[in-house]
């Protein structure tokens, strides 16, 4: 792992280049998408399949009914209460984010209104092939269910013609009537501009791979994304001679497990603890399934950063802009209040990223890559369009106008100017 002192000079040039590194590699996947992109466009399902059997040997688009209900059935009680439970809270937490519609009359009696209209169409993508989430179809699904949005899709890759029960339960769970066993760039491609079985929708959403995130970044102009990088995954954890290393490395570990370009970065005052964390993680790392992965994550992108002060851990924070932030220390209140960029903050040491993945309320589907410096996290804000209606009077237009058009007459647009002149009566 990359060991940074903030006391050195050359400190924020090294920061930067290691960030900016991880982010290149995340861009290069843009190439090979574009050529996918438009196979999809010209050759539709054809395509698709072909790059489903390639990258997932899988031969189905759409899975049956049949094949739905015998995975759903078969799926351990246990996990169909733990999916409830996360639906539960996480449809609470997110209804609580409705917006009200504004209506305005001023003394002219022009009225303008400010309405929120549910987006029509939306896709939701969740990973799959090697490993699925259900998690991630309630926290893309659910703020759309609660915005009011009328066409849900999933598309979901499978692997051997085989999707995850969990992902299809949590899908019916929230009613979701469309899934589609596809993946990767030519999934986004097929939802943005459809084909024969699918048909297109207006806004895409839900993390994934540089591939998936390549895709979207390609696709939007023609369909919506949100408006941030969401993935590959990134935590920052702030540690200190309080924090517990053991519980520290594990947090580190559960985020690099996701991928192997996520992001995994510690910051402390206290070089001993730095040392402790991680040796705890590669005593740790031989006991998950998915070691290979997270190891590759961590020794190519992980970070250990030592700050003397917390003014300059404050400054780190702000400028990596993490999609995850883990505040582990005694006197977090003293420095959240500074801390502008982060797609989601855990404060204190039983505050841990991985329940904020799954049954916590809040939503997991946060902007990476920098992308929290000017981006939110999905909530039901994202499934909303706004419109403005303006319905001016008589009165209105003839004392209002006049000052409009000595600005337009200024800007140089006279038709402006003149549209409004026809309007005024004559005196």
């Amino acid at each position: 792992m990359k060991i940074l002192n903030a006391n050195y000079t050359g400190f924020y040039r090294q920061l930067d280049q290691l960030l900016l590194s991880r982010k290149n590699k995340v861009k290069s996947s843009s190439v090979s998408v574009s050529k996918i992109i438009k196979d999809v466009k010209k050759n539709g399902d054809k395509a698709v399949l072909k790059y489903e059997k390639r990258y997932n040997k899988n031969s189905t688009i759409v899975p049956s009914l049949k094949k739905i209900n015998r995975l759903t059935k078969s799926l351990d009680k246990k996990i169909k209460q733990a999916i409830d439970i996360a639906y539960n809270r996480i449809y609470k937490f997110h209804s609580l984010q409705k917006f009200k519609d504004i209506s305005y009359t001023d003394k002219f009696k022009n009225r303008l209104d400010y309405k929120y209209l549910p987006i029509q169409s939306v896709a939701i993508y969740v990973p799959g092939s090697t490993a699925s989430y259900p998690s991630s179809v309630l926290m893309n699904a659910i703020p759309a269910i609660v915005a009011g949005v009328k066409r849900i899709i999933m598309i979901n890759p499978g692997y051997k013609g085989k999707q995850n029960a969990g992902v299809l339960y949590a899908a019916r769970k929230c009613k979701i009537k469309e899934i589609y066993s596809i993946g990767g760039p030519s999934a986004i491609a097929a939802a943005a501009y459809g084909t024969k079985k699918i048909k297109p929708v207006n806004k895409i959403v839900g993390p994934g791979n540089a591939y998936v995130a390549a895709a979207k970044k390609e696709v939007f102009g023609d369909v919506g994304i949100e408006g941030m990088t969401a993935g590959p995954s990134e935590v920052t954890i702030v540690g200190d001679k309080f924090s517990n290393p053991i519980w520290i490395a594990s947090d580190l570990i559960a985020q690099a497990e996701h991928d192997l370009l996520a992001q995994c970065i510690l910051i402390s005052k206290d070089k001993k603890f730095i040392e402790k964390v991680k040796l705890n993680i590669f005593k740790q790392l031989k006991n998950i399934s998915r070691e290979s992965i997270a190891r590759t994550s961590i020794m190519n992108n992980g970070i250990l950063i030592y700050a003397n002060s917390d003014k300059k851990i404050i400054d780190i924070i702000n400028k990596i802009a993490p999609e995850h932030l883990e505040l582990n220390i005694k006197n977090f209140k003293s420095l959240v209040s500074k801390i502008y960029n982060a797609g989601s903050i855990c404060l204190g040491k039983y505050a841990v990223m991985a329940m904020t993945d799954y049954n916590i309320g809040s939503n997991h589907v946060l902007p990476t890559n920098g992308s929290a410096k000017y981006s939110s996290g999905i909530s039901v804000n994202e499934f909303y369009k706004r419109i403005s209606y303006i319905n001016l009077s008589k009165k209105g237009i003839e004392s209002l106008g006049p000052s409009v058009i000595t600005l337009a007459n200024y800007e140089g647009l006279a038709g402006h100017a003149n549209s409004i002149k026809k309007r005024i009566r004559r005196k």
